[in-house]
């Protein structure tokens, strides 16, 4: 893996050496929702055309909301292919949230068509997969390709997460997307986990031992 700390802001670079070498449909890969306490973790794999023009694309984390949705929309419809995917809570819960990031990511590359020849990834390995594959530590901070994919994975995230807000209001998932904020775990210990609510990470876990312990009339 190669990165941290080569350029300021991303760039073309690593995908024009891979043009260099003679690869043509170069997709780079990000996710959203690793970290949370709920909902799942989503994929994006984006194909930018060569020279291509997308002022102000950075790593999703140091963009705005409202930034985040204007370059979404300037992302989908410059790029040559976007392909996106996800891992249910069933899904992180069964495999880890590891397995279950390579699993949305391969969703998202399944979605290409036609399929990329080569991939840069924001640090994360994709074993067995039969395309040649670049991780790059920080690479949504260094690659134009793979920060675009952390736009679109981000955004699209959120919006999942907003449904979601309106189907579990009472955790107000619409202002922490389900991070474990001090709200978020406030809440949880009130209401206890619904349904979207990732029951193999420890601060949910706590919660429902809590609730076992103290019994039905707590």
């Amino acid at each position: 893996m190669i990165g941290e700390g080569m350029y300021d802001r991303p760039t073309e670079e690593f995908e024009r050496t891979a043009r260099l070498r003679g690869y043509r449909r170069i997709a780079g890969i990000d996710e959203a929702g690793r970290g949370p306490l709920a909902g799942p973790v989503v994929a994006a794999a984006v194909v930018l055309p060569t020279r291509c023009r997308l002022l102000g694309v950075d790593d999703s984390k140091q963009l705005s909301e409202g930034k985040r949705d204007r370059l979404y929309a300037a992302i989908l419809e410059q790029a040559l292919g976007v392909g996106i995917g996800s891992a249910d809570v069933g899904e992180i819960d069964r495999f880890n949230i590891l397995e279950a990031t390579r699993l949305a990511m391969r969703r998202a590359i399944d979605q290409l068509a036609p399929s990329p020849d080569y991939l840069l990834i924001d640090a994360v390995a994709l074993p067995g997969i039969r395309i040649s594959v670049q991780p790059i530590i920080k690479g949504d901070s260094l690659s134009l390709s793979i920060a675009a994919a952390s736009i679109v994975a981000k955004v699209t995230r959120d919006r999942l997460m907003a449904m979601y807000h309106d189907m579990f209001p009472e955790y107000d998932f619409l202002s922490h997307k389900g991070y474990c904020t001090t709200g978020h775990l406030q809440r949880l210990a009130r209401h206890g986990p619904c349904s979207i609510h990732r029951r193999t990470f420890i601060p949910v876990q706590e919660v429902i031992i809590a609730a076992k312990r103290s019994g039905p009339d707590g």
